[in-house]
């Protein structure tokens, strides 16, 4: 079975038989446009690219495919729902309309964290879950295109190693010495959802409902005043949108511009960001602290959030610090090392 952009859904057709590669070329031709109307500013062109692809029975298909074969397709949303035969993945496919849509609350469950403390989790429905997926196929185009050079948690084709090899490529040499490291205290649970409504190019209906949804806890009924769920497909994406622009804000503070000692002491603020855990180097304590922490502080309120007080650090390179599971420290003798926290070589270690 093929599906061509923008086409009707035959029915008729097994899900077995749906003809994958073409499915594929079709939503990537159409993202491929959408990346180029964004390129050229062309944001009429985008809205109804995106539409398209939103509506179109291939982008439908791929959504469902994403929500059914990933590690939560065994764990049900409230209705307790789960898409686990091909007649019941077809029937999702043609559950994916915008008009009338009411998303379920999300089911909330902890999971526990390294320190010991529980993390939340909202859990969408399985439909939930695909109409996030086939928005998301509308929307990351557009966030990859417009994201921060140096963004790189959640992001097609980046992880933690190219974080780690770019806080190599920054304080390899003599300056900058000092590292600000940022972490924003509930990153996903605060996000302004005004802010959200009012900067995330895409579908205003489908967003707010989705941001309002709420949660059931022990079959509580909550309200979701602000932020946007971990657990949702499409939360890494909206959290990364939200962060972007922090490394722009700090190149109109400190410009890379000709040759010189101008150049030089730009070149030294440098921001590496893994979703909402980042470092900022700078050639003295007092530029970080003075400077680029007010900077990051402004940042951050204009979209609802803060800096956390105990994590957030200002530290010399010798001193070392932890990033992404590393410990990176530059010794006396000007070498740069990079090694695993001990927490993580136990991890391996022999019993």
């Amino acid at each position: 079975m093929t599906a061509q952009a923008g086409a009707i859904l035959n029915t008729s057709s097994a899900w077995d038989a749906v003809d994958w590669r073409t499915i594929e070329d079709n939503v990537r031709r159409l993202q491929a446009r959408i990346v180029k109307a964004v390129q050229q500013k062309k944001w009429n062109r985008v809205k109804a690219l995106q539409h398209l692809l939103t509506h179109s029975a291939s982008g439908k298909l791929l959504a469902v495919r994403r929500v059914t074969v990933n590690n939560g397709r065994k764990t049900p949303g409230v209705d307790g729902e789960l898409w686990d035969s091909p007649h019941k993945k077809l029937q999702g496919v043609i559950s994916l309309t915008a008009r009338g849509y009411r998303p379920m609350p999300l089911r909330r469950i902890y999971i526990p964290k390294a320190n010991g403390k529980l993390r939340p989790l909202g859990i969408p429905t399985m439909r939930d879950r695909a109409m996030q997926a086939l928005y998301l196929l509308a929307l990351d185009p557009v966030a990859e295109t417009t994201a921060d050079q140096n963004s790189y948690g959640f992001r097609q084709g980046r992880g933690c190693a190219d974080a780690i090899e770019q806080c190599f490529t920054a304080l390899c040499h003599k300056n900058p010495s000092w590292v600000l490291e940022g972490d924003i205290k509930g990153c996903f649970d605060n996000i302004s959802h005004q802010w959200l409504l009012d900067n995330v190019p895409m579908n205003k209906a489908i967003l707010h409902k989705w941001l309002k949804s709420g949660y059931l806890d022990k079959q509580v009924f909550y309200d979701t005043i602000s932020g946007t769920p971990q657990g949702g497909i499409i939360s890494p994406v909206l959290s990364n949108i939200a962060l972007d622009g922090l490394e722009r804000r700090l190149r109109e503070v400190f410009p890379v511009r000709g040759k010189g000692s101008d150049r030089g002491r730009a070149a030294q603020v440098h921001l590496i960001r893994y979703a909402d855990d980042f470092v900022i180097t700078g050639h003295s304590e007092e530029l970080l602290r003075m400077t680029v922490k007010p900077l990051v502080e402004s940042f951050l309120t204009e979209r609802g959030l803060v800096l956390s007080s105990e994590k957030t650090l200002i530290t010399h390179v010798e001193e070392g610090f932890d990033f992404l599971g590393q410990n990176i420290r530059r010794y006396p003798n000007g070498k740069l090392f990079i090694k695993p926290l001990g927490k993580v070589l136990h991890l391996f270690s022999p019993k």
